[in-house]
């Protein structure tokens, strides 16, 4: 088979398309014919920065939506020709390949209304925003949510999810993005690069700050919520805990919440892949009802795969970057 693989770490320019070993299916796993992949930060990443636990040449890509080739033993629930989307284990060869193997406990079918594009795109981000959003963050009898990166894959889901759940929400977003981010329903967006916050946050809630923070940008960000975030509130990150040394037991009492999606994979927990799988079929129902934009803004062939990664690095991309690695 056809892939996009690297022989070391170091860069996106190391990537190869050629032939490489074929895939087929052990215990639990089923082989997927891919036909979409989305990219994520996560993907160029570990291009560069590779992982001990990787063989080479090594298949990167985390999302894929495709249809089931081949079945391993022990698999249930899942027959050939099934439409299966699935967020990988980083650890093992990935999605930018022409065919890839998955955990079946991780893999979730795909809705007849729902493209393989549209399925691919809510995996890695989509996902993440639900176990931040509804799994983590404790929203009820709460009222409002400070989402950082608005304009960005994670958080462009969340915020959708947020008004699902009738929060009022608060988005950081440079001010050419503002109109997007408001179009997925933020109340308020906030130019970081040009306003103060931590000012804005406490002046829009009565010097109360926000009941919930979704924060996708870094541990110094994180701190900084610390006094954006409402007594008793909770916080959820992704790229960095915040640094509590400078808050006194009895006063903020916040609940803070790590969100690590693919520790899923690591932790040797069925549960825990299981959970990836449940979160898929939420994200694609809702895509299926339309009550959930995938936010598709770009779908490019494989052959603009690297591309499209430096394009990602960017930071310029809004929504979902698609690649088709085979027609639908």
């Amino acid at each position: 088979m056809k892939a996009w693989f690297i022989k070391n770490p170091g860069s996106i320019g190391n990537l190869t398309w050629g032939d490489i070993q074929d895939v087929t299916a052990g215990e639990g796993q089923l082989v997927v014919k891919v036909v979409s992949t989305a990219l994520n930060p996560v993907d160029y990443k570990m291009i560069e920065n590779g992982s001990n636990n990787w063989s080479y040449p090594h298949i990167p890509g985390v999302d894929l939506a495709g249809e089931v080739v081949e079945i391993g033993e022990y698999v249930v629930g899942f027959k050939v020709g099934d439409r299966v989307a699935c967020h990988t284990d980083l650890n093992q060869k990935g999605a930018f390949a022409e065919k890839a193997v998955i955990d079946a406990h991780a893999a979730a079918k795909i809705p007849e209304g729902v493209s393989y594009d549209q399925a691919a795109a809510v995996l890695c981000a989509g996902m993440t925003a639900y176990q931040a959003v509804i799994q983590k963050l404790n929203h009820h009898h709460k009222k409002t949510i400070l989402i950082h990166a608005g304009a960005g894959g994670v958080g462009g889901y969340a915020i959708q999810l947020a008004k699902e759940l009738g929060l009022k929400v608060f988005t950081t977003a440079s001010s050419h993005n503002h109109s997007w981010v408001t179009s997925l329903g933020a109340d308020v967006a906030i130019d970081y690069k040009t306003e103060d916050v931590t000012k804005r946050i406490l002046e829009e809630t009565n010097n109360e700050g926000v009941d919930l923070i979704f924060n996708t940008v870094g541990s110094n960000e994180a701190t900084e919520d610390l006094k954006r975030l409402a007594f008793s509130g909770h916080m959820a990150y992704i790229a960095g805990a915040p640094d509590m040394s400078n808050v006194k037991p009895f006063t903020l009492s916040p609940s803070i919440h790590e969100v690590a999606l693919g520790a899923a994979h690591s932790s040797g927990s069925i549960r825990a892949r299981e959970n990836l799988a449940f979160m898929a079929k939420e994200l694609l129902e809702r895509v299926d009802a339309g009550t959930l934009d995938p936010m598709i803004t770009e779908v490019l062939p494989k052959e603009e795969l690297p591309a499209g990664l430096d394009k990602l690095k960017g930071r310029h991309v809004r929504g979902k970057i698609i690649i088709r690695m085979h027609a639908e």
